[in-house]
């Protein structure tokens, strides 16, 4: 059991701030695409 609780003290921080910056990340790519997307209608 000790070994599970070392492994997510150690593993967990890392996951979860991967998740944290995938989301913010998200949020970008999406106005990104829509940027791409609508360029052409602007040329």
């Amino acid at each position: 059991m000790e070994a599970w609780v070392t492994f997510i003290t150690e593993v967990g921080f890392p996951i979860a701030v991967t998740f944290y910056l995938l989301h913010r990340i998200e949020g970008k790519l999406n106005q990104l695409i829509e940027s791409i997307h609508s360029l052409p209608d602007k040329m």
